[in-house]
């Protein structure tokens, strides 16, 4: 049995909270508390917790400046943010200051245990509503970086060779298709990754498609 400590100055969260852990036999919340200052008090008094499950927003003391205070201490004690607050800034802003995990608090009763065992196994763990936004943002980051080129010009021939590329068609059989060399094909499939910079035949579709030159 893992001993659970909750912060949250809002006590039916406190009551939500403790009679949902404490439904799967794993866990006992073993005391709660309205502000960060209160399990400071806690820890200091001695006594004993697996985990701390917190929110940021709290009068007296909020969950960030407890996170700094438990890592002042040299705590060890994994702290899982459970907050309203659902944008990656404070998801940042409580990673930096200590804390295992974070979770908005619009996640399901599977996501939170699943959460809590990750950080109780002395792993981390971000909400998938969160992570998949960082996904996107890293996506969309790399892709900008990626094509932030000029639009470079493209021969009638180029535009034939990248649409057959991106039919599956080889080398040979887009020479045999166009009636031309294997070899010139080949030089516009060199001049088409000179010209975008890609790195490979990937890369080079990903462009095509992504400036709208085949579809």
């Amino acid at each position: 049995m893992k001993n659970i400590f909750i912060a949250d100055d809002h006590k039916v969260i406190r009551s939500g909270l403790k009679m949902l852990l404490e439904s799967t036999n794993h866990y006992k919340v073993i005391s709660d508390a309205g502000n960060g200052q209160e399990v400071i008090t806690a820890i200091e008094n001695g006594i004993q917790i697996d985990l701390i499950i917190s929110d940021i927003t709290m009068p007296v003391m909020d969950g960030i400046t407890m996170l700094r205070t438990l890592r002042e201490k040299q705590c060890r004690i994994p702290v899982l943010i459970m907050s309203m607050l659902d944008d990656q800034a404070h998801l940042y802003q409580a990673i930096s200051a200590g804390a295992s995990g974070f979770l908005t608090k619009s996640v399901d009763s599977n996501e939170l245990f699943f959460a809590v065992s990750k950080l109780l196994a002395g792993e981390r763990y971000v909400c998938s509503f969160l992570a998949l936004k960082i996904i996107d943002q890293v996506v969309e980051t790399e892709n900008s970086q990626l094509f932030k080129v000029n639009m470079p010009e493209f021969s009638t021939r180029e535009v034939e060779i990248l649409q057959l590329i991106g039919q599956g068609l080889t080398n040979a059989e887009m020479a045999d298709k166009l009636f031309i060399s294997r070899r010139t094909v080949e030089g516009h499939r060199q001049s088409l990754i000179d010209k975008t910079g890609a790195r490979n035949t990937a890369v080079l579709m990903r462009f095509a498609y992504t400036k709208g030159i085949i579809n």
